[in-house]
């Protein structure tokens, strides 16, 4: 007993997360899953130029960022280059989609059943959304030099081996989900990021000159990381009372309980930068087919706007825009979700009511000023760990790392996932977890 009450308690943890054979086996099955899709991301395609691709990738920084969602893969130009973003594009589409088309709006409300369907539909969207991106992806690369035949049939056959390393990664995270711990998805992702940074880290201690600039850039980096972790776990407690009947000896009594709805500060999470990313790369990936590099013209104009490594003064405008729209995509998505979710209906259902508020349209109300009030934080917080890196990259100096804002709020929001899932597997066992 006092061996282990001496032993840390993340340590402890792990000891009894491992001491459990279903647990273990779980464990075990995520590690393996994720070895599986590492060396899927090895897997190259066929007639690629290794020597352009990663000439290509130190030319064009932006190619960096995006590769470490992949883990890799597109430096590599594998069959697992795009990883599960399409399935990610796919489920946004399909959440903007359900309160708009009546049918979908039916299916979801008609429980487990309809939610597969919708998740089925999810699925089959992917396949076009993948040819789409991995054939625009394999053009880009072919214009570059990287691919040497743009054929119609090696073009064709690049193509399937990407939907299908997409549909492949796809069914990896979940198998993560219905065997393994975590979200199988966002697994994936977190894999694919952590797995990269070994080579970010070590590129910033080889730099020579840097590191004082290194050192104020991975405390920043970790202050950071602390702003995500609060914020993700902020919410706003909401009090609410239950009335109920309970009939003793023939009799009716009426019985109250409260409870709390925990409404979040972040509640969109990550989307609204994947959405304000995507319009703000939009122009610049429209413009590079235009440009011209012998004689500059509009085009070249427009690629220099919107460059995110833009210096002074110019790059204001690149990040200025981006973290307008974080915030308005932030406001966006949560009221897209807070209205799919009716909760002054399914408290009017379940015999709810908040103290002091009137049920109806009362408490919609109520319940939309205060969505929109803690919003404001949570918009600020997305759009100011969206320009983090350009703030650490003009306060520190350093270049040769490049950290990503989503990757950050990737990897700490899978991590806390994960711990509480582990959590609360220990807690069914009467044992301490992770997370105190």
């Amino acid at each position: 007993m006092r061996q282990r009450q001496a032993r840390p308690r993340l340590v402890q943890a792990m000891i009894d997360a491992f001491s459990l054979p279903d647990l273990r086996r779980r464990i075990l099955i995520t590690i393996g899953i994720l070895a599986i899709f590492r060396f899927v991301a090895h897997v190259p395609l066929p007639g690629v130029d290794a020597e352009a691709l990663q000439k290509l990738f130190q030319d064009v920084p932006l190619l960096g960022m995006l590769d470490m969602f992949s883990g890799g893969a597109m430096r590599r130009l594998s069959v697992a280059a795009m990883g599960v973003y399409p399935y990610i594009t796919a489920s946004i589409i399909m959440q903007l989609l359900v309160p708009v088309i009546p049918r979908l709006q039916a299916l979801s409300l008609e429980g487990e059943a309809g939610r597969n369907k919708i998740n089925q539909i999810t699925h089959w969207l992917v396949v076009p959304l993948a040819g789409l991106q991995g054939y625009g992806q394999l053009i880009y690369f072919q214009r570059e030099g990287v691919i040497g035949s743009a054929a119609a049939l090696p073009m064709a056959s690049m193509v399937v081996a990407m939907i299908a390393g997409t549909l492949f990664c796809v069914w990896l995270g979940e198998l993560i989900t219905e065997h393994g711990i975590g979200n199988g998805i966002s697994i994936i992702i977190f894999g694919g990021i952590v797995a990269g940074l070994p080579e970010i880290i070590g590129r910033g201690f080889l730099a020579e000159g840097q590191m004082g600039g290194l050192a104020a850039y991975i405390l920043i980096a970790l202050v950071t990381i602390v702003v995500i972790v609060i914020f993700t776990e902020a919410h706003r407690r909401i009090p609410v009372q239950y009335a109920k009947s309970v009939i003793r000896g023939g009799r009716m009594y009426k019985q109250s309980g409260s409870t709390h709805i925990p409404l979040r500060v972040n509640t969109a999470g990550m989307i609204p930068l994947i959405f304000a990313m995507s319009l703000v790369m939009f122009p610049a990936l429209i413009a590079s087919y235009f440009a011209n590099p012998a004689e500059p013209n509009f085009a070249n104009q427009i690629m220099a706007l919107f460059n995110p490594n833009a210096p002074l003064p110019m790059g204001l405008f690149y990040w200025g825009l981006y973290f307008v729209l974080v915030i308005a995509f932030a406001f966006f998505y949560t009221m897209v979700i807070f209205q799919q979710q009716n909760l002054p209906g399914t408290l009017q259902r379940q015999g709810g009511f908040i103290p002091g508020i009137r049920p109806g349209k009362q408490t919609s109300t109520y319940l939309n000023n205060v969505i929109k009030r803690i919003t404001w934080a949570g918009a600020l917080f997305l759009a100011l760990v969206a320009v983090m890196p350009f703030v650490m990259r003009e306060v520190t100096n350093v270049q040769v790392i490049q950290l990503s804002s989503m990757g950050m709020l990737i990897v700490v929001g899978v991590a806390l996932d994960t711990m509480k899932q582990l959590e609360a597997q220990l807690a069914m066992r009467r044992y301490e977890g992770f997370i105190k």
